[in-house]
């Protein structure tokens, strides 16, 4: 059974503020009284286990979408030529949507960060005439009767378009406006319509394409390992007190094989191992998820997979030589779709130093169906327990179900073939949404060649299909099937068909509650009922239809009810914050480390607790 726990911030967060803890009672980390004061800075995650929670202890899900263009050479998000900015975020949010997964390159950050913003093409923007025009007669033309379309993007003569740095800060603030939170998704060195095929985040005169693939191709530079890390750590920066954009994802599928020839691993292919070689994919992540989390210790860090990983149970390591069409049996290698492997978590699991850090890890593989490519799993009437046993378990489904970090699928979708693609889209979605799974679809976009996109060429109208099968996967409630926002304040685009994630829990989620999990009410307490979820356990799936519990004790046990809970937490944070606590409560109890005083230790220990890391409290 998992243990599915509530935390409030103070405990969820890690204690990130531990060492301004005093040892005595009550002790009241400034961090948290900075971040009650900032009413547009209150919407960050963590996560415990395999869930991501708010700051409140509030279990969330992130359901969104894909939008690119800021990788490309146009530098801006596609679709603004054919559509207003007020317009699009409207319906994307009026659809259920309720995250942005937005791709971007390293070369338009490194110009943002030396305050040379590249140019913006591609984009319709217009005010006329900007300001209200009275004739000789007296007739009045009112500003914007001509053009009136992503007037935010123009200066104030209602025509010169702003640089893109400008341009994106605009998009932020709309998002805002609509509810939807944002992940960056650092997807190309240089600024490049097909700058995903390249293998790295950094140019390397080892690959091939560098030139042509890790150049900048405005400022001819050549896109550096440190260029990569500094300038996703400066966007963390400039937005470290804007909740908007909640996470990166620093690197958009790293890959490449191995070869069949040397004793070598080649430099131009991402390997997971434990070297401090910049092209191994963990200790580059490690690196930048730290630089990152120096400047926003709120911020979620997104980390994909590789392409190939060696069977290391069998000695096999990234200088093993890959064998000519050996069966896969008898292959020194496991192979995945670009950025989906993530078996190397077993052996070298990302750490960022801290209990509080790697709280914020997300891991998120991609995935795709047949009409991207055939892989060989495909070959048969496949099935979830085939998929689970011939890929996705040991790929990246297995740190879900051991409860080692969250999984976000950054990208999944494809064509509506009526067929094996369709199949495969189908039961990923019901997977996701059974197993609490975050996701983001590719894509909004109708102008992706290998999927095509959720929306016509004129970025207005949807495809009904496509959309009827992704719509399930969006966080919602159960009865009124109103859309669940991330925003504790904002519902998302006009508030038509959803509600804000406050709204949520004040209203709705103990009563008809939500579709995560497959159907769950929250019990107004601590743990969700699950009533209707499907868990992986090794490769079999299982049905559960009860409440997880932690274990029985007395110390620890603050509410008196026979067990240690998240609710017991809750009751100590508010002591310690000098909250109001509920009547009858035992807090002796919650002097877990036995050391006579109640302070952030006795939380440190609770939190280790119920996320499993301990098994008993101190004698």
């Amino acid at each position: 059974m998992k243990l599915r726990k509530t935390l409030v911030a103070l405990a969820a967060a890690g204690v990130m503020s531990l060492s301004c803890l005093s040892t005595s009672l009550p002790a009241i980390p400034a961090s948290l009284s900075a971040a009650a004061a900032d009413d547009n800075n209150d919407d960050w995650l963590h996560a415990v286990g395999s869930r991501l929670y708010d700051s409140e202890g509030h279990e969330v899900w992130l359901t969104g979408a894909n939008w690119f263009g800021f990788n490309c050479t146009e530098n801006c998000a596609h679709g603004l030529y054919a559509t207003d900015i007020d317009k699009f975020l409207q319906t994307v949010g009026d659809h259920g949507i309720n995250l942005i997964r937005m791709p971007i390159s390293t070369e338009l950050l490194v110009s943002w960060m030396n305050g040379s913003p590249d140019p913006v093409s591609s984009v319709n923007a217009g005010y006329e005439p900007p300001k209200d025009v009275v004739g000789e007669d007296g007739t009045v033309t009112k500003a914007g009767t001509y053009v009136n379309t992503n007037k935010d993007f123009v200066m104030e003569d209602g025509k010169t378009l702003k640089n893109s740095m400008e341009i994106f800060d605009v998009i932020m603030q709309k998002m805002k406006e609509y509810g939807l939170k944002v992940m960056i998704d650092v997807h190309s060195p240089a600024e490049h319509n097909s700058g995903h095929n390249y293998n790295l985040w950094y140019y390397t005169s080892a690959a091939s394409d560098g030139d042509t693939m890790a150049v900048g191709a405005v400022s001819g530079e050549k896109i550096t390992w440190d260029m990569w890390k500094d300038s996703v750590t400066w966007l963390a920066k400039k937005y470290s007190n804007d909740d908007t954009i909640i996470g990166y994802d620093l690197k958009n599928e790293p890959h490449g094989k191995r070869g069949y020839s040397g004793s070598k691993c080649p430099e131009d292919i991402a390997k997971w191992d434990d070297s401090t070689d910049q092209n191994n994919w963990a200790y580059s992540a490690t690196e930048c998820g730290n630089s990152i989390l120096d400047v926003n210790p709120n911020a979620l860090i997104f980390i994909e997979g590789v392409e190939q990983y060696p069977k290391t149970e069998k000695g096999y390591t990234y200088d093993t030589a890959d064998i000519w069409q050996a069966p896969a049996d008898q292959s020194p290698w496991y192979g995945a779709w670009w950025g989906g492997n993530l078996r190397g978590v077993k052996d070298y699991p990302i750490d960022f130093g801290s209990s509080s850090r790697n709280s914020q890890i997300v891991y998120s593989p991609h995935d795709y169906g047949p009409s991207v490519y055939n892989q060989t799993w495909f070959d048969k009437d496949f099935t979830t327990q085939t998929l689970l046993d011939d890929y996705w378990y040991d790929t990246w489904a297995y740190i879900n179900d051991k409860e080692i970090a969250p999984l976000l699928i950054g990208e999944w979708g494809g064509h509506m073939d009526g067929g094996k693609n369709q199949k495969w889209m189908e039961l990923l979605r019901d997977y996701m949404i059974e197993n609490h799974i975050n996701h983001t679809f590719w894509c909004l976009n109708p102008n992706s060649g290998d999927t095509g996109g959720l929306l016509g060429y004129d970025f207005s109208t949807w495809d009904d299909d496509k959309y009827s099968l992704f719509e399930p996967s969006l966080w919602q409630t159960q009865k009124t099937e109103k859309y669940i926002s991330l925003d504790h304040e904002r519902a998302l685009g006009t508030g038509s068909t959803s509600i804000s994630l406050g709204d949520f829990y004040k209203s709705y989620a103990s009563t008809e509650g939500s579709n995560l999990d497959g159907g769950t009410v929250w019990n107004g307490k601590s743990d969700p009922i699950t009533t209707g979820a499907t868990t992986t356990s090794g490769n079999t799936t299982t049905t559960t239809t009860s409440t997880s519990t932690t274990p029985s004790a007395v110390t620890g046990d603050i509410n008196k009810d026979g067990k240690v809970t998240s609710a017991d937490m809750v009751q100590l944070a508010k002591y310690l914050l000098r909250e109001k606590t509920d009547s009858g409560m035992d807090f002796k109890a919650g002097d877990v480390n036995s050391d006579g005083v109640l302070n952030g230790l006795d939380l440190v220990l609770y939190k280790q607790f119920l996320a499993g890391t301990i098994t008993s409290f101190p004698k």
